[in-house]
């Protein structure tokens, strides 16, 4: 234990490094664990749409939509997602599904929507790209 407090006085800025990384890691965590939305795999996006009727928002750019597009996945902006709008005000109770390019921009859409009182809202993780990772179909055009 000697040596240990040995090193940590040698090496404080590395030991502060640590210290803030592993505070960083926790913190993450627990926060991930208590956003209200979690995150799901291309199969399990399958089976939310195929048995659940998931409303799928792909909230990429028009250019990026069009190129390639989840079958069935409507269009929005993130700038246009309004929980009380014409599209999701039907969509309270059943899981909503919230798609970008690589899975980052969701999350703050998603929690827009856990806000304002969606029960079973989800990202898909990695977003279209693990989508295509898996090599599951894309839609081109217009939805």
């Amino acid at each position: 234990m000697d040596r240990l407090i040995d090193f940590f006085q040698a090496n404080l800025l590395l030991s502060l490094a640590l210290l803030g990384l592993t505070l960083a890691l926790v913190f993450t965590e627990v926060a991930r664990l208590f956003r209200g939305f979690k995150g799901i795999s291309p199969a399990q996006l399958t089976h939310l749409i195929n048995h659940e009727d998931a409303l799928v928002l792909d909230i990429r750019g028009q250019g990026d939509f069009e190129k390639g597009h989840i079958i069935g996945s409507r269009h929005l902006l993130p700038s246009q997602v309004e929980p009380e709008g014409k599209l999701l005000a039907k969509a309270k109770e059943k899981p909503v599904v919230v798609v970008c390019a690589a899975g980052m921009t969701a999350t703050g859409v998603a929690s827009r929507l856990v806000k304002a009182g969606f029960k079973q809202v989800s990202v898909l993780d990695g977003g279209i790209g693990a989508w295509q990772q898996a090599s599951l179909p894309l839609a081109k055009g217009k939805a």
